[in-house]
């Protein structure tokens, strides 16, 4: 039998944009729920991290997620088993109040795995479902971790070595040896898909941040008789940028270009070379006009044909990157990442707000 898997959806992200949940229902109803029926899929892993806010919820968000996700399993019947994640417990050190027991007691199809491990089986794949680790937890967790006789983990996990979000690595945390008996492990947490070993962070099901640009973003199907899996990537692309130059632009060229993805997108244009303002101007607002969420013009000091994309979509870093950044060049004697660690915290508290 076959088993998808999802992580890390975030309900509610970026302070319950209309936008980016127009993105969400997007991928569910055009990706993943057509991708189930064709393949008659009747079970789903949810690793963690389901709704976006540890503390509160917003009811239009919650009516949203229900429509287009929680109610669509529910009617097609499909066994959906979820864990909690660090953002869906209010409490640092306990899973013991989480909003995933809290909003979906109405689902008899929904098992939640809140503070202790479970074994299930499937085919002939036997899996360990681990909620959280957290303080209160952690010396039982690790003791029924280390008895488990299941092939497959399925966590929520914080492990040293692997990839928070694209080029930063996690200083802290678990050691993946401690997960070394398992034939496979997979977690949620860090949004940016990796694997090292037997462990494989699946990754988020689509773009949340700038930091997602042009990451692979999907959800995966196991097949429980051959352990294989596989990825189904999401076509769909929140980030766009764009190279800009107007040396040889016309204004036909602004009327005739391509804005099939340009709707409710963020934009970052790169300009490479700027000759005619007025022509400069009439792509930033034929962009707005077809309805980008977002544009941003980024002047491009780099030489493009010297240097390549890559420095200069340095140009474009996200709010994180430039704190990273800023940080990395202090002059302090207190450990850099701790206090990475400590303005990441804050600064996904702020999107919160």
């Amino acid at each position: 039998m076959k088993i998808a898997v999802v992580t890390d959806m975030h309900i509610g992200v970026r302070g319950d944009s209309k936008i980016f949940a127009d993105h969400q229902e997007r991928f569910f109803k055009e990706v993943f729920f057509p991708y189930l029926d064709e393949h008659n899929i009747k079970v789903v892993f949810d690793l963690g991290d389901t709704f976006d806010r540890r503390k509160y919820v917003n009811f239009v968000s919650l009516k949203r997620g229900k429509e287009f996700f929680f109610d669509q399993m529910a009617s097609r019947g499909i066994e959906y088993h979820a864990l909690v994640g660090n953002h869906t417990t209010y409490y640092t050190n306990t899973n013991e109040v989480n909003s995933m027991d809290l909003l979906l007691r109405e689902y008899s199809n929904a098992h939640i795995y809140e503070d202790e491990t479970k074994e299930l089986t499937f085919g002939s794949t036997r899996f360990i479902m681990v909620p959280w680790i957290n303080r209160t937890n952690a010396n039982r967790m690790f003791e029924e971790i280390k008895e488990s006789k299941a092939d497959v983990l399925c966590g929520h996990l914080e492990l040293k070595g692997f990839e928070m979000i694209k080029g930063q690595v996690c200083t802290h945390g678990v050691d993946m040896k401690v997960f070394s008996q398992f034939e496979q492990v997979w977690s949620g947490h860090f949004h940016h898909p990796s694997s090292h070993g037997n462990i494989n962070y699946l990754g988020a099901p689509y773009e949340m941040t700038w930091s997602d640009y042009q990451g692979r973003r999907g959800f995966h199907v196991f097949d429980t008789e051959t352990r294989e899996m596989e990825r189904i990537l999401n076509p769909f692309q929140v980030f766009h940028k764009i190279e800009y130059d107007d040396a040889d632009m016309t204004i036909d060229d602004i009327a005739n270009l391509d804005c099939s993805n340009v709707k409710d997108a963020y934009i970052k244009v790169i300009v490479k070379n700027r000759t005619n303002p007025y022509i400069h101007d009439m792509f930033l607002n034929r962009l707005a006009s077809e309805g980008a969420a977002d544009v941003k013009s980024i002047e491009d000091t780099l030489n493009f044909e010297s240097e390549g994309v890559e420095e200069i979509l340095d140009e474009t870093k996200d709010t994180k990157e430039i704190l990273h950044g800023y940080i990395d060049n202090l002059e302090t004697r207190v450990n850099k990442n701790s206090i990475k660690t400590i303005v990441d915290e804050l600064y996904n508290e702020a999107l919160s707000v």
